[in-house]
């Protein structure tokens, strides 16, 4: 059962998924709000580097706990280093633009970071081990990151005053954390397999801790949508290409009970556009498939990429975060 709300978006359901080309925090912020006069994001840069990165941006987040980067990638240490100053300093000059494009903006607004679980499976503790191998290290990772969400959660309320959060946690390395695969930092071994009722409740202690909608990203195979959804997200973000029938039933009851669908349907590079009803063809056969009632497509589905747009020329990310604001209006238009 879904513990918050996705909030009720005024207009065509699109968005992008976090991450944008280049190293310009001002033209990133200026596309996204741009072309989604919806659904905005801040966005991220990680070709910037270090610090820029999905795990570094929200190691910067944590509060009391401090990583640097090594030739392995991060590690914990005891106290803020250069790449967390940087961390921090960048994100700063992503949350100024961000303010400086939505000058009077009301409405929902999304904000990313990485989730516990791949937190804790992409960090190393100063002996070297994995975080995740260390259940203390797992639950301090938690409460530290919920600490910080607040504090990240509270600067963008004072930056733009009329913006309803909304929380996309990144968990791509969830299913390989459930499945025993995320390798030691050796490289030779795999971790042990993390207890799904463990996994359920580090994550439901984020959702419950915020106060604000959770969205929670998985663009990785075998997604646990029925754990996610005990956990309290009220919208899962998926590349719809990885379903299967057998997630058929839990996306149905999950729709019937709220749950929101950000379906990643618009691919990330170059080329592999369809015309922008192709492009969510795939989500009416599903609707179909479920027997579900065609009128909630508009309130239950948001089009997005199927993953972020790094990799993308900016042209093409302008491009991608347009098709899918147009795949939207055509899902809503005609949603049989």
């Amino acid at each position: 059962m879904s513990k918050s709300t996705f909030p009720q978006l005024d207009g065509v359901g699109a968005t992008g998924v976090g991450s944008m080309p280049g190293t310009d925090a001002r033209e990133a912020a200026k596309t996204v709000t741009g072309s989604l006069e919806v659904l905005p994001h801040l966005a991220e840069l990680p070709a910037r580097g270090p610090g820029a990165d999905m795990i570094g941006r929200s190691l910067g987040l944590l509060v009391e706990l401090f990583a640097r980067v090594e030739p392995s990638g991060w590690r914990f240490g005891d106290h803020p280093g250069r790449d967390t100053r940087r961390a921090r300093s960048w994100l700063g000059e992503d949350l100024d633009a961000l303010e400086e494009f939505t000058q009077g903006w009301t409405g929902p607004l999304k904000v990313q970071a990485v989730g516990p679980w791949t937190l804790a499976a992409g960090v190393e503790l100063q002996r070297g081990e994995k975080a995740l191998a260390d259940p203390g290290a797992v639950r301090d990772i938690t409460g530290s990151l919920i600490e910080g969400l607040r504090g990240h959660l509270d600067e963008l309320h004072r930056r733009v005053p009329g913006a309803q959060p909304l929380l996309q946690l990144d968990e791509p390395s969830l299913p390989a954390v459930l499945a025993g695969q995320v390798p030691t930092a050796s490289g030779w071994q795999r971790l042990r397999a993390i207890d799904r009722q463990l996994a359920e409740e580090r994550l439901r202690a984020v959702v419950d801790g915020l106060g604000v909608p959770v969205v929670v990203h998985c663009c990785a195979p075998n997604p646990p949508l029925a754990l996610l959804r005990r956990a309290g997200a009220a919208a899962v973000s998926l590349d719809l290409s990885l379903l299967t029938e057998r997630d058929d039933e839990v996306i149905g009851e999950g729709v019937e009970d709220g749950l929101v669908l950000l379906a990643g349907v618009v691919p990330p590079l170059e080329p592999g556009l369809s015309d922008p009803a192709g492009s969510v063809s795939g989500v009416r056969r599903l609707w179909r498939r479920l027997g579900l009632d065609p009128a909630l497509l508009s309130r239950h589905v948001v089009v997005t990429p199927s993953c972020g747009l790094a990799g993308a020329s900016p042209a093409y990310a302008r491009t991608a975060l347009s098709h899918s604001v147009i795949a939207a209006r055509s899902l809503a238009d005609n949603p049989e």
